[in-house]
């Protein structure tokens, strides 16, 4: 078989740059190199591209700088290529796949992913529609809605309007009540979040939230668990087993995911089987109504006071790190990371192909 050549994106210039090299550290070392060429382009924090040359294990952390060489993705879709830019030559670089290991703006919204349809290079993942509706909450939430599935209620807002704070404050007390979440639109990794008990905490979590996001989205508190769920496939797509998330934190912020070893997952959530059948349902629904493909991690709150499935989110482009859901889920059913990596491959072959005929 003849092997591939795949671009391994990593970095940029969102809050998770950290997390997205960790995820590109874990799926480079799982890619057979017998079956595929890695070309691993990293993006600085300043917004530099750049082909690494180095050790895998410099990009988890964080020296591959030091080993890198000026290069572009031309959207030119003539060349289909990787520019490696030495001095004043240019050298292209083929590319048969991209796989955009991007968290966050700039990576995971469907600005790369306009890019890649650009230069008609097959990508990994959800196209440009998906990858921007899914990393704005708001509209996630207002195709949920208008889909029908069970959400927590919210209330969205610009930055601007918090110069009038006390009409926002006093929306958000009236509709929603205390405690409720006060989130950045488009951020993730839980960048931004934070619970609000009173007026006083409500508006510094909105000023907080402007700081990373134009957007604002306040949503009610749901009492209850938290659990995952992963997707994969395009048209024909398959829902893993569910995993419930144990927050050491007093919820599941940037903090409690990566920094605190307290912070744990349970796979299988212990869960009665209505409730797993009722989420593996929900999450395939919640695929299909925002056009997603490749793959996706969507989460769900179970309401402890009448025990109702409540869709929280779907990523895109879920991590890739040690503690990370997603690969766990379908280890966990049996799927190594290494088959993984390749179906995630095929799915971005196959879905082009459709595209393009």
């Amino acid at each position: 078989m003849q092997k591939k050549t795949v671009a391994v994106l990593f970095g940029g210039q969102s809050s998770e740059h950290e997390v997205s090299r960790k995820s590109a550290y874990t799926i480079i070392s799982a890619m057979d190199p017998e079956k595929y060429f890695i070309l691993p382009i990293g993006i600085t924090k300043k917004g530099e591209w750049m082909l690494y040359t180095g050790p895998a294990e410099h990009i988890k952390g964080g020296d591959w700088e030091k080993y890198a060489t000026p290069a572009v993705l031309s959207p030119d879709a003539s060349q289909k290529s990787i520019l490696k830019i030495v001095g004043d030559k240019v050298k292209a670089l083929p590319a048969d796949v991209v796989f955009p290991v991007l968290h966050g703006a700039w990576g995971e919204d469907g600005t790369v992913q306009g890019l890649c349809e650009l230069a008609q290079i097959p990508y990994v993942g959800a196209g440009v529609l998906a990858s921007a509706v899914c990393m704005d909450k708001v509209y996630t939430k207002i195709i949920a809605k208008a889909a029908r599935i069970p959400q927590a209620k919210y209330l969205y807002f610009f930055s601007s309007d918090l110069e009038k704070m006390n009409k926002v404050t006093a929306q958000i007390e009236k509709k929603l009540g205390y405690p409720c979440f006060i989130k950045p639109s488009c951020a993730g990794s839980s960048v931004g979040i934070t619970k609000a008990c009173d007026r006083e905490s409500l508006e510094k979590a909105l000023r907080l939230a402007a700081r990373y996001d134009r957007k604002i989205i306040a949503e009610e508190a749901i009492i209850g668990r938290e659990f995952e769920s992963a997707v994969l496939g395009n048209e024909t797509i398959h829902v893993s087993g569910i995993g419930e998330v144990l927050s050491a934190g007093e919820f599941y912020d940037y903090d409690a995911k990566y920094n605190n070893p307290d912070s744990r997952t349970v796979i299988p959530a212990n869960l009665d089987e209505a409730s797993v059948e009722e989420m593996r349902r929900i999450a395939a629904k919640v695929f299909r109504a925002v056009d997603c493909s490749g793959l996706a991690r969507v989460d769900f709150f179970l309401r402890e006071k009448d025990h109702k499935v409540i869709f929280n989110e779907l990523n895109t482009m879920p991590g890739f790190t040690n503690i990370s859901m997603y690969p766990k889920l379908w280890e966990a059913a049996g799927v190594s990371l290494g088959e993984l990596v390749d179906t995630l491959i095929t799915l971005a072959l196959e879905r082009d192909n459709g595209i393009r005929g």
